[in-house]
């Protein structure tokens, strides 16, 4: 029967309170009396029940995907995962595929961590939600608060919490407009970032972002964000050293400061390593000249840490390894392993004092630091912390992973191979190599769909293919992913 703009009715609504133990009545028995139907029947909601065929014609029916070309994927039909255990998924046709980019680069700890999911479960039970407005919070957002402030580079001792790195970014750049108001100088609006960065969708966190299938859609960016050059050595073609190279980029970027005067400019935005741009690894020394470069003309300096932060380069942070000293660092993602949906904006010391020096603080989200998604964010980083997956990173798993991408290299189809840690790319050339090269191939997504189809799952950018599974992964399942890999780059070069 269709609902579409029918007001609940009293029993309805009543149901929020099924569990209702505490107050003295029996959960099932009072839900199967007020609607004749079970709990176990109301959980399902249908789930399961569905053919594949069914559940794709209600998805090109319903459903709008995310960074999707529709017409293109209900062509072929949309890819069904079922169900995911540790580093492997189980898709529509009960195959077995190992998650080479570990969901979005955020399943840090894998799928179906119990200690997580027994987090979830227990908060839900004691208070599922209540918000940090009205001078209250619950306890999950500031134990949280607590543990990122110990394990954030020093002056970062403040966290709003806000529910993706998009918004995490937003939230950022809104305390960045605030804190130069405050001081007197609000003549500071320009915001810097690079070609190739990512930093999310929101329509100025799009304007951040330095990549034109992102920004040209929609008109953007919007004025007062300027991009400069990334240490992209590949797509640069550049016959110098990477520390030559790394020195050059940092002299460009000087000259687009000092032409648009740093006494306009406001902050720039970095990630340590660009992951959805291509996993650019930047050259030795670019990272500490680039925060010099804002130290010295009053900018500040913001780390995107999305992809980077709570292990994936065998460091928590990589703000801490790179001593970059932020302002401000953003944290999403493996914050919570991606088992639900949070966003993290570390505040420095000195420029919270000058927001809280302005009185009211007018931002926020209804489900800023939502206590079940904090608690599970803190299980997430207890499991890492337990097992150890920070040091074992560094100093096993890490080490094995960029030795197997190394010898990637030597396939004909790769014309360059670069990585850290647990994170990785491999640029692809067609036959004729690299001066073969010609806009629009995406032999990166022909070569991820290969893979795909061999058993493993990566990502497809432009021309190339990016890793990084799960922390928790296996000697084995390494040598099961770039056996897969392989595969599909011998499928692409034949």
């Amino acid at each position: 029967m269709a609902t579409r703009g029918r007001t609940p009715g009293p029993n309805l609504r009543r149901i929020s309170g099924f569990r209702g133990q505490r107050a003295g009545w029996d959960a099932a028995e009072t839900v199967r009396s007020m609607t004749g139907v079970s709990i176990e029947e109301m959980i399902g909601c249908g789930m399961g029940q569905s053919t594949l065929q069914e559940l794709r014609q209600k998805d090109r029916a319903y459903h709008i995907h995310p960074f999707t070309n529709h017409v293109e994927m209900h062509r072929g039909g949309t890819h069904w995962i079922k169900s995911g255990d540790g580093c492997h998924l189980i898709d529509e046709q009960d195959r077995r595929l190992l998650d080479g980019l570990a969901g979005l680069w955020c399943v840090n700890v894998g799928y179906n961590c119990a200690a997580i999911v027994e987090a979830v479960h227990a908060q839900m039970e004691e208070l599922p939600y209540y918000p940090s407005f009205f001078n209250s919070t619950t306890e999950p957002p500031v134990l949280l608060a607590e543990w990122l402030a110990n394990h954030a580079p020093a002056r970062l001792n403040k966290v709003i919490y806000s529910n993706s790195g998009s918004e995490a970014n937003e939230t950022a750049l809104k305390i960045i407009r605030a804190y130069w108001k405050l001081r007197g100088k609000s003549h500071k609006r320009k915001v810097l970032s690079r070609e190739f960065a990512y930093h999310g969708v929101t329509l100025a966190a799009t304007s951040l972002t330095g990549l034109p299938n992102c920004t040209e859609p929609f008109d953007l960016p919007l004025e007062n964000f300027i991009h400069v050059p990334a240490p992209y050595a590949w797509a640069a073609r550049t016959a110098l050293s990477p520390a030559a190279f790394g020195a050059d980029v940092i002299a460009r970027t000087a000259e687009i400061i000092d032409r648009e005067g740093p006494e306009t400019i406001a902050a720039m935005f970095v990630e340590p390593i660009q992951g959805a741009g291509g996993v650019i690894i930047p050259p030795p020394g670019y990272l500490a000249a680039l925060r010099g470069l804002c130290r010295e003309r009053d900018i500040l300096f913001v780390a995107d840490e999305v992809i980077t932060a709570f292990g994936r380069l065998g460091v928590w942070f990589a703000s801490e390894r790179e001593q970059l000293d932020p302002d401000i660092l953003n944290v999403a993602k493996g914050l919570t392993s991606g088992y639900l949906p949070l966003g993290a904006t570390l505040v420095s010391d000195e420029i919270v004092e000058v927001i809280h020096s302005g009185g009211y603080f007018a931002h926020g989200y209804t489900y800023t630091g939502h206590p079940v998604c904090t608690a599970a964010a803190l299980a997430n980083l207890r499991v890492i912390e337990s097992l150890g997956l920070v040091d074992r990173v560094r100093d096993d798993v890490g080490p094995y992973f960029q030795s197997k991408l190394a010898g990637l290299a030597s396939h004909p189809a790769v014309g360059e191979v670069r990585g850290d840690g647990l994170i990785g790319a491999a640029e692809l050339v067609p036959r004729g190599g690299r001066d073969a090269l010609r806009p629009g191939m995406m032999l990166g997504l022909k070569a991820a769909d290969n893979i795909r189809e061999e058993g493993s799952i990566v990502r497809g950018i432009r021309d190339l293919i990016a890793l990084a599974p799960p922390l928790i992964i296996t000697h084995g399942e390494i040598d099961e992913l770039f056996d897969s890999a392989r595969r599909g780059l011998d499928r692409l070069w034949n």
